[in-house]
């Protein structure tokens, strides 16, 4: 699965649309990364920029970005509301999907890195990717701002990351960081009040309200011994919040920065809003999402919605998505379209899964064409698929079988774990032919000089032990699949066991296919030993489903036998 970032660098700069835009060019022009918002503010003399992609190109595009800032930008002449102290202020890197915060703060490190050594920016590493305690806060990294950046530098406990400590007078300085996914997640009300709505804004939000003395509401403010307001903290943890009016919609809505979804997700705040509102007399009438949100966080709102009403949670993504998005009333200002606003949709390539987004007639025809692609490793790869999708649908029958209300959970787990399989094997269908594609690529590749002879070879080599590799994983996915299968054939609805039994056999017919694509394009690769231990688990993985299909169909005969 693709590791997927997200870079918001801030750059200093808010008026002049001709700097804006060169800088958001040479962005566009990295290959597989996706600008997503381009965010100017004149009055801030600032502009913040998102976009996604991999961890490669998104580097390679922060790096472009932060170098023509440098070129376009004279910090001497900048003069804005916001605090700043560099051309490129501050540039994050977040996590969105299959990516952990540890590996972000690498990739942050490494971009502090080349930023100070290439470019000769002084850099300071903020958040998740700082050095130390003290400079994990950007207010910390950016004390003094560019004006007082000469004297923070010739302070040794302020010295840079990366880059010079000399100051440069152009660029200033940059916070590169690692920081969680902020979602920003506004809930309707049915009240024009923006008091009443900031009242649950602060019931909600982790800073809270002011403690008063006596009244909650006109109360004296209680202080510390510092002097500093004592805060009586909300409920929700990273998250800040407000309630404010809005004319267009004619309605008060809780306006919520979530600044990390893993602690408070959406449908926990939505929810918590719900409560509080209604302990205030106050309805939540519907949701909006301004940005975009990842793909797991939506599928997490689903389930949990599907739970809270004892329902199966192993359906399809489109059908969680269409759960949380009615839930939470996400369509009720505006349509809700998933490939704008759910950031791993906006970065699919059409192309990339062209065979799945066929119909039937127009997969069967494509294969019995004169093109070799799609050939027998995406066929084994479906086969598979439509084997375990037979299990899942099994499991989810079994989960809503009128008189097993209580075992619904049971087999709503199983249903889920036969759906994250359908997919990793419909995403191989295609990824089978794209194997088939890297091998006529490599081939074509220019062998004149010696140089190109080595790399043509190392091409071809490469390609044909991921040929090897795409059915194999395609094999050890249709084996795990048993598990389920056998578990239906066994205990799930037995007015469904017999396809329970085909949905073996799909299954068996996915890992003998799959073989046999291990094999034939084990000619091709040179590295004996690579080759053995594939083959060799190959046919243990054969043995083994060979095996298991024989259980569950005994399994599906006595169950047929006695019905």
């Amino acid at each position: 699965m693709k590791q997927i970032i997200e870079c918001v660098p801030n750059f200093s700069e808010g008026k002049d649309m001709g700097i804006i835009r060169q800088i958001t060019e040479v962005i566009e022009a990295v290959d597989g990364v996706k600008l997503l918002n381009v965010d100017p503010g004149a009055a801030t003399n600032r502009t913040v920029v998102t976009f996604v992609g991999e961890p490669g190109p998104v580097k390679e595009a922060a790096f472009r970005a932060v170098k023509k800032a440098s070129e376009l930008i004279d910090m001497r002449r900048h003069k804005g509301e916001h605090p700043r102290f560099g051309a490129t202020d501050v540039c994050p890197l977040v996590p969105v999907a299959n990516i952990s915060m540890d590996e972000v703060v690498e990739h942050a490190r490494e971009l502090g890195r080349r930023i100070g050594e290439e470019l000769g920016i002084t850099v300071y590493c903020y958040e998740n990717a700082a050095f130390s305690p003290e400079r994990r806060n950007l207010a910390n990294c950016r004390s003094g701002e560019y004006e007082g950046l000469p004297r923070k530098l010739s302070d040794p406990q302020w010295k840079p990351d990366f880059g010079p400590s000399e100051f440069n007078a152009l660029s200033g300085a940059t916070a590169v960081g690692a920081r969680d996914f902020l979602v920003a997640f506004n809930v309707n009300l049915n009240t024009t009040s923006t008091r009443r709505a900031n009242a649950v804004a602060y019931d909600v939000r982790e800073r809270g309200r002011p403690l008063r003395e006596g009244h909650p509401v006109t109360g004296k403010i209680v202080k510390d011994e510092n002097g500093k307001q004592v805060m009586v903290p909300g409920s929700l943890k990273a998250v800040k919040a407000i309630g404010w009016f809005i004319e267009e919609y004619g309605i008060a809505q809780i306006s919520m920065n979530l600044t990390n979804v893993s602690i408070t997700p959406v449908h926990v705040a939505f929810d918590e809003v719900c409560r509080k509102a209604d302990a205030r007399g106050l309805r939540v009438t519907g949701s909006e999402l301004v940005g975009v949100i990842p793909l797991n966080a939506m599928l997490e709102a689903g389930r949990y919605f599907l739970r809270k009403q004892q329902r199966s949670v192993g359906v399809s993504d489109a059908e969680l998505i269409k759960i949380a998005v009615r839930s939470m009333g996400l369509d009720e200002l505006s349509d809700f379209n998933p490939r704008e606003k759910i950031i791993e949709y906006m970065l699919e390539d059409a192309s990339s899964a062209r065979l799945v987004s066929m119909d039937l007639k127009a997969f069967a025809d494509e294969t019995a064409s004169e093109s070799p692609a799609p050939g027998g490793g995406s066929i084994a790869a479906y086969a598979g698929a439509l084997g375990v999708s037979l299990g899942t649908m099994v499991a989810n029958l079994s989960a809503h079988k009128r008189g097993w209300d209580e075992r619904w959970e049971e087999f709503s787990d199983w249903a889920a774990r036969g759906q994250a399989l359908k997919d990793r094997l419909l995403y191989l269908v295609d990824e089978d032919t794209r194997a088939f594609n890297r091998i006529m690529d490599a081939f074509g590749l220019p062998k004149g000089s010696d140089e190109e002879k080595a790399a043509r070879h190392a091409a071809i080599q490469e390609a044909s032990r991921y040929a090897m590799e795409v059915p194999a994983r395609v094999m050890e996915l249709c084996l795990e699949s048993f598990t389920l299968l056998h578990a239906m054939a066994d205990t799930g609805n037995p007015n469904s066991a017999s396809d329970a039994g085909v949905g073996a056999l799909c299954a068996r017919t996915g890992v003998e296919g799959a073989w046999l694509n291990v094999k034939i394009n084990a000619s091709g690769v040179e590295d004996k030993a690579f080759v053995e231990k594939l083959l060799a688990r190959g046919q243990t993985v054969v043995d083994q489903a060979r095996s298991a299909a024989a259980g569950v169909l005994a399994l599906v005969e006595e169950r047929i036998a006695g019905h």
